[in-house]
């Protein structure tokens, strides 16, 4: 698909997102959901990269929907971010409203068979990028407590090649799910239990099944050998919220409307997709520029969702234009809502 015109490559992306729609609002796959919710109660929220690689649902075989994304270009957040923090407060504020307890699963990645299949956003540093998980952990026990009893903060490596979670305590001692998988490992529970003394039992029995069902995705691409994705080719440039559909590798740059400068992240994206186009990665016949903003319901919030989406489009374009002239040129730009409750793109614009 990358080799093909820009036209049809745009096609097969918004066809991507109405088949994400209809797998989202497949009868199974919403009893699923419930059935799951009412077993687990644990509210799961995962940070993670813009990268398609890191795709929690898929990595953990766990239903659509029940881990809330927030992505960024490289895995970079502060909750001093005012959107982003307000955001996180509403959603932690609703689900212990609920009685609900909220895990927030602090991801960074790296590829354990070559350095450069690691992060972008931190120069594929494995280490930078752990620590500012671990410092994100920090903010987060300082708005929301360190004894951890409502809100707990985990962070979590994604090893690329086998899509393997590897988990920290606060001593920084690990669990490398890519280890347990030639073995039997009944003992898994007691395991995490004295790995994370301070987890609440009902986040640690919600959490077992995010491991169960890594396990067993590590021994299904063991058995695949799959291709590894290498090389930097992504031709779509998303900005703002509602891109869960695009966990493909190497299609996309999303940068979530959570910092308050934004110019410098679309410039860095810019940037890359500029030079996939000299290095002959992909065709220089154009590149999209997707914007989007979610709703939940018609009228003021759906009108409210336009108007975003409008600003974001016209933002990232001024800034493009600015600093990569000759790209705007080549910029084809769609601007959309995400019908939150189905995960339906409509594209208005």
């Amino acid at each position: 698909m990358h080799t093909r015109p820009i036209q049809d490559r745009i096609d097969w992306l918004l066809d991507l997102s109405r088949t994400h729609s209809e797998r989202f609002c497949d009868p199974e796959n919403h009893l699923a959901r419930q059935r799951y919710q009412a077993e687990h109660s644990t509210e799961i929220i995962a940070l993670k990269c813009m990268d398609g690689r890191i795709h929690l649902p898929h990595a953990t075989q766990t239903p659509l929907g029940i881990i809330r994304p927030f992505r960024n270009l490289g895995g970079i957040f502060d909750l001093g971010w005012p959107y982003l923090g307000d955001l996180l407060a509403d959603m932690v504020s609703d689900s212990i409203r609920q009685g609900r307890r909220v895990l927030v699963i602090i991801t960074y990645h790296f590829s354990r068979g070559d350095t450069a299949r690691g992060c972008a956003g931190f120069n594929c540093d494995h280490e930078a990028a752990l620590a500012h998980a671990q410092g994100i952990k920090a903010q987060v026990e300082a708005i929301f407590g360190a004894g951890h009893q409502s809100v707990y903060p985990l962070v979590c490596g994604f090893e690329t090649d086998e899509d393997a979670l590897i988990l920290h305590n606060k001593a920084d001692n690990r669990l490398d799910l890519s280890t347990l998988v030639s073995v039997q490992h009944p003992d898994l529970p007691a395991r995490l239990e004295a790995m994370f003394t301070d987890m609440p039992g009902q986040v640690r029995h919600d959490l077992m099944p995010l491991l169960a069902g890594n396990i067993r995705h590590i021994a299904e691409i063991r058995s695949s050998n799959r291709e590894l994705a290498v090389e930097h080719r992504e031709w779509t440039l998303c900005v703002g919220r509602g891109f869960d559909f695009l966990h493909v590798p190497n299609i996309a740059l999303i940068i979530g409307p959570f910092s308050p400068d934004l110019s410098h992240p679309i410039q860095k994206a810019a940037g890359i997709i500029q030079g996939n186009m000299d290095k002959g990665r992909i065709p220089d016949d154009g590149f999209l520029l997707l914007s989007s903003a979610p709703y939940q319901e018609p009228g003021p919030d759906r009108a409210r969702a336009e108007m975003k989406a409008r600003f974001m489009a016209d933002f990232t374009a001024t800034v493009i234009r600015d600093c990569q002239p000759q790209l705007a040129e080549k910029m084809i730009s769609r601007t959309a809502i995400l019908n939150w409750p189905t995960r339906r793109l409509e594209v208005f614009e």
